[in-house]
């Protein structure tokens, strides 16, 4: 069995160990198996907590939003979605840093890069929605920052999205000032949770349930001894476009192409485009991804 092989296979283990889309476990991280505990070989060494509150002073904080089942209907749901809230320097500094963007397409949207392209400093917290919440909580930043006396006559708060509208009734716009509030709120240093919490509740990433995550580096004295910390809201690919450690897992993992197990209303569509194709029988075991029906929808893997 070759490396790239093994790495799928480990993939495949992550994925079949992790809760499905309504069990969030926020309430105990350590609950659900990290990569590295599988044995996947990453370059680096990770620092205390493998995670971007590694870095002196960064908080993070959720809402996760999870209700209802069924046929999508706008305006009821389901609902799948949330807020992350990032704070640079935590709640009790309101201290700029240095900041830069970049933008890998043409397509999405964050708030406030404007002004971080013309000054170079970051002086808000920086919040994660979905697509059609930007606005409100870009103005529940801007209260947030009222009430806590940030100092300066304007701010240009940094809110950044992705879609969750495979899974979410977005158009519903369930995520209101109070849920980015909350997230604010409740942003903590120390370990934090990942999956589907905050806005990654509703993600799908490379063919499989997507969601929050988050890592950190250590460099060696020799190279300065910095902590490199990220965070990310992952909602991207087709699954053939996995690589894992370097290696191309995707292309090791065969028998799992997504499927439903029958038609629903709206239909699922695979990366291609095209409606997923249904369920063969009811015992096939070899379709990961979708299955669903009309009264329920879920997701059968989930991955973080």
């Amino acid at each position: 069995m070759n490396v790239a092989r093994v790495v799928a296979l480990a993939f495949l283990a992550a994925t079949s160990l992790s809760p499905s889309l309504g069990q969030t476990d926020a309430a105990n991280p350590k609950a659900k198996p990290r990569a590295r505990d599988l044995g996947i070989p990453f370059d680096g060494i990770p620092a205390l907590l493998n995670s971007i509150t590694d870095i002196p002073g960064v908080e993070v904080g959720y809402t996760t939003l999870i209700q209802g089942e069924g046929k999508r209907v706008v305006g009821k749901g389901p609902v799948r979605t949330g807020v992350t809230a990032i704070l640079p320097r935590g709640k009790s500094s309101s201290e700029g840093v240095f900041a830069a963007f970049y933008s890998g397409n043409g397509n999405g949207d964050m708030t406030g890069t404007h002004w971080v392209d013309e000054n170079g400093v970051l002086e808000t917290p920086i919040l994660i929605t979905n697509t059609l919440s930007v606005g409100v909580v870009r103005d529940a930043a801007v209260e947030w920052m009222v009430k806590h006396d940030h100092g300066g006559p304007f701010w240009y708060p940094i809110v950044a999205e992705t879609a969750d509208v495979r899974l979410n009734d977005m158009k519903g716009q369930h995520v209101k000032k109070e849920h980015a509030l909350q997230a604010l709120h409740s942003a903590h240093g120390g370990q934090i949770e990942e999956g589907n919490v905050g806005g990654g509740t509703g993600m799908n990433c490379n063919g499989f349930k997507g969601g929050t995550g988050t890592s950190s580096r250590k460099l060696p004295a020799d190279q300065g001894g910095y902590t490199i910390g990220v965070l990310v809201q992952c909602n991207y690919g087709s699954r053939y476009e996995v690589r894992i450690a370097g290696f191309p897992a995707g292309r090791e993992i065969k028998g799992y192409e997504p499927c439903v197990a029958q038609a629903i209303d709206p239909p699922v569509h695979m990366g291609n485009g095209q409606p997923a194709p249904l369920l063969r029988s009811p015992n096939q075991r070899n379709c990961s991804g979708f299955r669903g029906s009309r009264t329920r929808l879920h997701h059968r893997c989930c991955s973080h």
